[in-house]
């Protein structure tokens, strides 16, 4: 069997991170919103939580960005053969590797069970690190 894959000019970004509950779900909803379409996004774990954090949920209400609806999930071969660009948030030696892909580390802090205050200063460091993505992928910015 042979297996033909399509290479498409738009980049594939999949966010990783443990539980997929915070950083990376927040990422993904940067990226969607800033990104218009321009990019693929994925965004899984290596051991999903149950939901995504409600406290990240709200600090991207307040942005108005809706994660809502998103739901944690493992990562899947997939979401790896559909990124160009693998972004690591925590998830250590569990994230898989796989040749051919650009990986970059994001060391930012884990927002599971902290309040606001500190989860809004994760979603801005977020915020920050997805804008200098696109700028890296070319893709221009409104905000």
């Amino acid at each position: 069997m042979i297996t033909v894959r399509v290479v498409s000019s738009t980049p594939g970004v999949l966010f990783l991170c443990t539980h997929n509950a915070g950083r990376s779900q927040m990422a993904a909803g940067w990226l969607r919103h800033l990104g218009s379409g321009l990019v693929r996004v994925h965004s899984a774990g290596s051991e999903p939580a149950e939901s995504v954090n409600p406290i990240a949920v709200e600090a991207m209400a307040e942005v108005g960005i809706d994660i809502s609806g998103m739901e944690p999930s493992h990562w899947t071969e997939e979401m790896l053969d559909d990124a160009d660009v693998v972004i690591s948030m925590g998830c250590g030696d569990a994230c898989p590797v796989y040749q051919g892909k650009r990986y970059l580390d994001w060391p930012i802090p884990d927002p599971a069970g902290q309040d606001l205050k500190m989860v809004r200063h994760v979603r801005d460091q977020v915020h920050g690190h997805v804008r200098w993505l696109l700028a890296e992928l070319g893709i221009g910015t409104t905000d």
